[in-house]
């Protein structure tokens, strides 16, 4: 991987089995225990298939949304470290107003933007994750997101 150069537009990462196969299935199993539950009636057995179909997505879901979370957080102390080393001494007093979200983003900038990145987002010029990383000249790879 190391070999390929990662942009905006492919930074995104999709692990096959669980994009391509665990979410398409559980999502299958809630709409065919759905359909169970309209068409042969409400029961203790059709409703406890929707039930289950739907803990098991959910499931599946909040697991995805802890493995972020916790990963936002690593790259929340990853950055504030970062940037007490990068940052001019006017603005790491600063460093602790950006948000988890700006932090996220601005990881993939390179040493040298981040200074002006930073100070346009403090400045609230730059907003949305999505903003900032269209802002970034020097993409730095991040090959080991969850």
């Amino acid at each position: 991987m190391a070999d390929r150069e990662q942009t905006y537009k492919n930074h995104a990462r999709f692990l096959p089995p669980f994009h391509f196969f665990v979410i398409p299935v559980l999502l299958a199993n809630v709409v065919y225990a759905g359909r169970h539950l309209v068409t042969r009636g409400v029961s203790i057995t059709t409703g406890w298939e929707f039930v289950v179909a739907v803990a098991l997505m959910l499931g599946m879901l909040l697991s995805r949304v802890q493995a972020l979370s916790a990963q936002d957080r690593v790259i929340r102390l990853e950055m504030r470290l970062r940037l007490k080393q990068v940052l001019p001494a006017d603005l790491q007093p600063k460093i602790n107003d950006l948000s988890t979200k700006s932090l996220v983003a601005l990881r993939f900038a390179s040493d040298a933007e981040l200074p002006d990145l930073v100070r346009e987002v403090l400045a609230g010029k730059l907003d949305k994750q999505k903003d900032i990383k269209l802002r970034i000249k020097n993409w730095q790879a991040d090959w080991q997101r969850v």
